[in-house]
């Protein structure tokens, strides 16, 4: 069996992951990452530790429900940890992790140019329902 070097072997798994192949593990972070509630979670997690009630006022309209399950997939995934502290009530900690970090550079990209453009994207929406309604 003939040896193969680090490089090759990252190569190798570069090749493997194709988010554009039905198998590629990749799809799963990509869903991950396309939900709201991560995007709005990542990105104020990256203006410093909060804790859970912190988290549900910043963020309108996030259910307990939702705001639970997105901290633990985070928390899952590397993006975020959650420290507790033994006080009289426990404190609960989240805090972003360093591949949270770069990940929410990237959101935060996604988020503000969605802030930015939701009316010229809200007025293409009403131009093309006219369009259907009249057709």
């Amino acid at each position: 069996m003939p040896t193969t070097t680090a490089e090759q072997r990252r190569l190798e798994a570069k090749v493997e992951y194709d988010a554009y192949l039905a198998t590629c593990p990749s799809r799963q972070l990509l869903a991950t990452l396309s939900d709201k509630w991560v995007v709005l979670v990542l990105t104020a997690l990256d203006e410093g530790p909060a804790r859970y009630s912190e988290l549900r006022r910043r963020i309108a309209g996030v259910s307990q429900k939702m705001l639970t399950q997105t901290l633990r997939g985070l928390e899952r995934d590397g993006f975020a940890t959650r420290t507790v502290t033994a006080t009289v009530p426990v404190t609960v900690t989240y805090e972003i992790t360093p591949l949270g970090a770069s990940l929410s550079d990237v959101v935060a990209h996604v988020k503000c140019w969605a802030e930015n453009n939701i009316a010229s994207v809200t007025a293409a929406r009403t131009a093309y329902d006219a369009g259907r309604a009249e057709g």
